[in-house]
């Protein structure tokens, strides 16, 4: 996120809501593993502080009852940014939940260990990847120039 688009959304105090993907895709009550909610704009100011920055998020849910191994899987945005899951293992029937900050993972919460932020507030594209490079899913908020997958 570019400084002027901080000073901005903090100007007229926008506050993003979590996306939720059953909202972008109908079908995803199907799929194995998805994106199922995303915090693209921390509330309050965006400071850059570890505190900031790990309520910034993604939710990763597994809808089966099978654990299954995200190790090599990878989590991107539109610029490139991008998190591999390393040694992450998704109970069945659970979510994950992948901050942007620095912190210490545990089963229900993942870090980026990053000291920027990664999602753009205006517009942006969560992707995620299996550890072959395969497309599972994605989820868009804001206006976008082109779609992709």
């Amino acid at each position: 996120m570019t400084a002027v688009a901080a000073v901005a959304a903090a100007a007229v105090g926008a506050v993003a809501l979590p996306a939720s993907a059953a909202d972008h895709h109908p079908d995803r009550a199907h799929a194995a593993v998805y994106i199922s909610g995303v915090q693209y704009d921390s509330p309050g100011r965006d400071d850059r502080s570890n505190w900031s920055l790990n309520k910034e998020w993604v939710d990763i849910t597994n809808s089966t009852r099978r654990a299954v191994n995200l190790d090599g899987w990878t989590l991107t945005d539109e610029d490139g940014h991008s998190y591999t899951f390393r040694h992450v293992r998704l109970d069945g029937r659970s979510t994950s939940r992948v901050h942007t900050g620095i912190g210490r993972d545990t089963r229900t919460d993942l870090f980026q260990d990053r000291r920027a932020y990664v999602w753009n507030n205006d517009h942006d594209t969560a992707t995620l990847r299996n550890d072959r490079g395969r497309y599972v899913d994605e989820v868009s908020w804001g206006h976008h120039r082109g779609h992709r997958h």
